[in-house]
Formats: C-alpha cells, sequence, structure tokens
C-alpha cells in the first residue's frame, strides 16, 4: 500500500512540475479558478495531452460539494455523449476485421429493427447512423423520460419514430442511432456494449478506473456527485441519471487521467505502446468531415473559429486555424468535453460536475489558446457578458408571454378526473395522469410533474421534487388534452420533439371495474338533514345520484366504495359499509363534507 501511494505521488508531483516548466501553462491555475468561481461550478477536473505524454492534470473545487471532497485527476465523472466516439470506434474495430461494411443496412445485423417508413428501411446504410444523417430528429424524450434497460424494446420504438427530413439531407443529432451502433456491435461479437467497450478500450488503454454501469460507479471511491444551478444561485444536488439500455449514446464514468489515455491513442493515429487499437485509416476517416452540420461562418469578433462538421462520433472546426476534433456530452449534472489537435498533437479533456455546464469549454479554449499561441480571447469576460445579455432577454421573453400567449379567464372542459388514464406512444412509451386533492399529476418512470391548468384544455407541466412543486422551471412543453365524437378526452398531444408537430398520447381511462351485482349494494334512498337523495343505476352498468330541484349526476367509481360526479369537479361520494351492508354515504364538497344516512 505504501508502494502504490508513493508512485501516485511522484506522478502527481512529475505532472505538476512539468506543468510548472512548461511556460505555456505559467498562471494557468489562477486561470481556472476563477472560471470555477464566475460559474460556480461544484467542480471539474482537466487533462492535457502533448504528444506522448500527459503535461498537466488537475482537479478544481469539490466533487461532494456538501462534504467539500476535493476533486483530483482520478475523479469519475458522467461524460454523456463523449462517449459517441467510443461506440463508432467499435464499429471501426470490426471493419477492420471484416465482420461489417458502413455501407451495410443496419437492418443486416439487426434484423428486428425497422424504419418509420421503407425508403429509410431500404436506403439508410451504417454510415448514416455514425454520422447522423437518417433524416430522423433526437426523440430524446422517448428514453430520457421512458427509460428502459432492454436495448431491444427501446429499438423497436424507431419504427414509430418519424423523419423529418429525408435521408442524408440535413444532419440532425439522434441518440437512438448510436444505441443501434451498440446493439449491431452486440449482435456479431456476441458481447454487451458494455463488454465491448471494457475490452476494446478500458483494458488495453489503461482506462482501469472508467466505468460503463452506474452500478458500478456507485460502488467506486472518488466519484463525483452531480449539481445543478439553480435560478436563486444555490448549488443543489441531482440524482444521477441512469441511461441505462441507452448506454451506446452516453454511459461512460471516466477520470480526467483515463480520459488522457483516450485522446492520446487518437493523437498518435490509433496507438498506445505501439500496439494497434484502432487502424490508422478509421482514425483518419472518422476524424474527417462526414456531413456538414451547419455553416458556421466566421464571425466578426472572431473570425479565426469556422466551420462546424460531423465525422463518426466527432465534432470537428477550425480554431484559430488549428484543425479542431471534440466532442462534448452532458447528463444530468455532469458536463464534459474531449477535444484534439490532429496537426498539433495536443488533447483537452475537461470534465465538470455541474448540469449544463459551460466550464468544459470554457476551460478547453482558455488552455487551447495558450497551448496554440497567436491571438487570445477572454472567455471569463465573454461568458459573464453573454449571461448578464441571456437574462435580460430571459425577461423581457417572460413579459412578451404573459401579454401573448396565455388566454384569461378560460377553463378545462371536463372535469378533473375525465382526465386521468394510462396515455400511450409506440414510439416513446406510457404514462399516468391521476387526480390528487382536485389537482392532476402525470406520473413518468422517473418523474412526477404537477399539470397546472394554462387555458382551455392546455395545461403546463411542473415538476414535483423532494421539496414540493417546482414553479418556477416550467419549460416551454404543454399538454393539450383532445375530445372524440362522444365528447370524452381521448387524446394528449406534447411538443416532445422541435421538429415535428406535436406527437400524440392515446388514452385509456383509468376505471376501476364494479359489477353490476356490486352496484346493487349502493342503490336506495339517504337521508341528509330532511331531504332525500336517491342512488340508483340506469344501463345496468351507471351509478347515478338524485338531488331534489337538481339535474342527476352520473358517478364514475375511482376506488372501492368511492365515486366522482361526471360533471361536477370537486364533487365526491364515499359509501361507507358495516357487516357487508351499506350504511351512509358521505358528499364530499368543496365547501365541505355532508353525511348522509341510508333508508
Amino acid at each position: 500500500m505504501k508502494k502504490f501511494i508513493c508512485i501516485f505521488f511522484c506522478l502527481a508531483l512529475f505532472t505538476s512540475t512539468y506543468a510548472q516548466t512548461d511556460k505555456r501553462l505559467k498562471g494557468l491555475d489562477k486561470d481556472l479558478n476563477t472560471i470555477l468561481e464566475v460559474t460556480k461550478a461544484p467542480g471539474f477536473a482537466v487533462a492535457v495531452v502533448d504528444g506522448d505524454k500527459i503535461i498537466y492534470s488537475k482537479g478544481f473545487g469539490y466533487s461532494d460539494y456538501e462534504n467539500k471532497t476535493p476533486v483530483d485527476a482520478n475523479t469519475l465523472f458522467a461524460i454523456g455523449s463523449s462517449t459517441k466516439a467510443f461506440t463508432s470506434a467499435i464499429l471501426g474495430q470490426l471493419r477492420s476485421e471484416d465482420k461489417l461494411s458502413f455501407d451495410d443496412s443496419p437492418l443486416k445485423h439487426i434484423p428486428e429493427l425497422k424504419f418509420y417508413n421503407d425508403n429509410l428501411n431500404n436506403h439508410v446504410i451504417i454510415k448514416d447512423l455514425m454520422r447522423h444523417s437518417t433524416g430522423l430528429p433526437r426523440h430524446d424524450l422517448s428514453w430520457y423520460l421512458f427509460p428502459s434497460a432492454d436495448k431491444d424494446s427501446l429499438i423497436a420504438r424507431i419504427a414509430y419514430q418519424e423523419p423529418f427530413t429525408g435521408i442524408r439531407q440535413e444532419w440532425h443529432y439522434n441518440n437512438f442511432m448510436f444505441l443501434a451502433q451498440g446493439v449491431i456491435a452486440e449482435k456479431i461479437t456476441g458481447q454487451s456494449w458494455e463488454e465491448n467497450i471494457k475490452t476494446r478500450f478500458f483494458e488495453p488503454l489503461g482506462m482501469s478506473r472508467s466505468q460503463t454501469l452506474l452500478s458500478e460507479l456507485q460502488k467506486t471511491d472518488n466519484a463525483a456527485f452531480g449539481y445543478e444551478l439553480k435560478k436563486d444561485g444555490k448549488i443543489s444536488k441531482m440524482d444521477y441519471y441512469d441511461i441505462s439500455g441507452m448506454s451506446p449514446a452516453g454511459s461512460i464514468y471516466s477520470s480526467a487521467n483515463d480520459m488522457a489515455k483516450w485522446l492520446r491513442m487518437w493523437i498518435n493515429k490509433g496507438k498506445h505502446n505501439d500496439q494497434e487499437i484502432l487502424s490508422e485509416a478509421y482514425i483518419n476517416e472518422a476524424i474527417s468531415s462526414q456531413v456538414v452540420m451547419n455553416a458556421a461562418l466566421p464571425e466578426e469578433e472572431n473570425p479565426d473559429l469556422f466551420f462546424a462538421n460531423y465525422g463518426y462520433g466527432w465534432m470537428t472546426m477550425s480554431y484559430r486555424g488549428h484543425y479542431r476534433v471534440e466532442h462534448g456530452g452532458n447528463i444530468d449534472g455532469f458536463s464534459a468535453s474531449a477535444a484534439f489537435f490532429p496537426s498539433d498533437k495536443l488533447g483537452i479533456v475537461v470534465l465538470a460536475n455541474q448540469n449544463g455546464s459551460s466550464v468544459p469549454s470554457l476551460v478547453r479554449n482558455t488552455i487551447a489558446d495558450r497551448l496554440l499561441g497567436g491571438k487570445t480571447t477572454d472567455w471569463v469576460k465573454r461568458f459573464v457578458d453573454a449571461q448578464e445579455k441571456a437574462k435580460k432577454m430571459e425577461t423581457e421573453l417572460k413579459l412578451e408571454d404573459s401579454e401573448t400567449t396565455q388566454v384569461k379567464n378560460t377553463r378545462p372542459s371536463h372535469v378533473m378526473q375525465e382526465y386521468t388514464g394510462s396515455y400511450e406512444n409506440a414510439g416513446y412509451g406510457s404514462f399516468n395522469i391521476v387526480v390528487i386533492n382536485d389537482s392532476l399529476f402525470l406520473n413518468f418512470k422517473r418523474k412526477k410533474l404537477y399539470l397546472k391548468h394554462y387555458h382551455y384544455d392546455v395545461f403546463e407541466p411542473y415538476e414535483v421534487n423532494k421539496t414540493g412543486i417546482d414553479t418556477t422551471a416550467s419549460g416551454t412543453m404543454r399538454l393539450n388534452f383532445a375530445t372524440g365524437d362522444g365528447g370524452n378526452i381521448i387524446q394528449v398531444a406534447m411538443k416532445t420533439e422541435a421538429a415535428l408537430d406535436p406527437i400524440a398520447f392515446k388514452r385509456t381511462p383509468n376505471t376501476i371495474d364494479v359489477s353490476s351485482a356490486d352496484l346493487e349494494m349502493y342503490v336506495g334512498d339517504y337521508n341528509l338533514m330532511g331531504t332525500t337523495l336517491k342512488i340508483y343505476i340506469k344501463n345496468e352498468t351507471v351509478l347515478y345520484l338524485f338531488v331534489p330541484g337538481q339535474p342527476e349526476y352520473e358517478l364514475m367509481p375511482t376506488e372501492k366504495h368511492k365515486f366522482s360526479l361526471k360533471v361536477a369537479d370537486g364533487f365526491k361520494i364515499e359509501f361507507f359499509e358495516t357487516d357487508n351492508t351499506i350504511t351512509d354515504m358521505n358528499l364530499i364538497q368543496p365547501n365541505g363534507t355532508f353525511k348522509a344516512k341510508k333508508e
């Protein structure tokens, strides 16, 4: 144990000493601490590769913010979509082994895979999966809100996911296509994606701390917790998000030191200690422009930052006239960037435990400016200015939204109970809507949302967290309920995919089955302070309440002995049983509860 500690200390001292002797990195710690401060990030780790050496690796801030546990270069973070280059690289190896061609149809290797239409089924090739050129938009809520550990069940959803443009017409990011690549590799190798990553990359590269399973991360020491910065400026811990069956799109947990080994292999054209991990042919193809992401024309302020293309799990651009290859990553509580400059043989990895953080890009660009020489930018000042501008715009947009979009003084067309039920879309999954204390709540597998009436039959969702309903975090997505010809709620539409029209989820009502025989026990006259109320059955299976001087009310069974009035929101009836006989009923109304005795 003492020998291990001594070796680790010597390695750390070597890295620190090297950084001090490299004039390009003089004063870097101060700059990175400033970034930590202005972004209010809990912590981050960074490593810099120059040729075949790691010339700098260090942690800043805390991996456990509450307990003030420091980050170091071996702290594990979720790297999110920086995983994608690993997944495509498995296919690169399989092509070198003559086990597939990038021009193959993915259906050749996954016969059960089906796309939305025959044009996609007949013409999509594996290369389209690798460079995001299928014409399918993200459909991310399909896996994020409806998770599954079963990759096959997720693959089955693709058949119902609509494209927004033609094949190879536009670049559009799609996590499902990286899932498909992982499954192709599983079919060919007979090993899980997780096993392929471990045996093909982690072990040969000596990435000994890296993991692919959340369950394994939680058993490992020195792993960061994820956090988010609330609007009030507070740093709040987030639960880990288990990406589960979508693992090929973003389920690697790694450290700055381990990721530096990954970048070093790419910088050295696929070799690690003279062992070929990836062929040079694949390296060159993966980091070249396979599809145009967008024009990314030079800006007046930064004329030397331009073009944005995509290879295989890598984005490419010109940075200060240098060719940069990079891929970021974001998942609940974590942000990452893995980047390298192949012509300069430089690599930079930044891993942060802050949700949707600017830290990776700020740190990466700050270090790149030092290493490449020439023009520099005050990235911290630019960040602070952008934050102030964004806050001003948000305030203006809120004012506009309150004035123009919501139609005031409208009501839902149905009582709350009639919106409840199970809602399902084959391309996404199912969720339930229930009534609790006369309010609607939507239950996803991992999230609970309070549905606040917006206008007409449109509701706005607010997340229910550990402390209550978070009314500060409403998004732009609203739920629009629709009725059928019979007047019942039949579906709800949500703008789950920005590139498409709202997607509909079909409703199946939440009801309990009550037989005609069981309904008979409620039938009779009930005395309410001298007034006789009648309970009776119509059409054999429907229970009704009649109050003198009022129309009859249909009762909807919600639980044993409990009913809601179909046309009167907030009005309920609960029956009471003694010795298998109904003796009383409570009429529960917004203005109180009244007991009526059965005559």
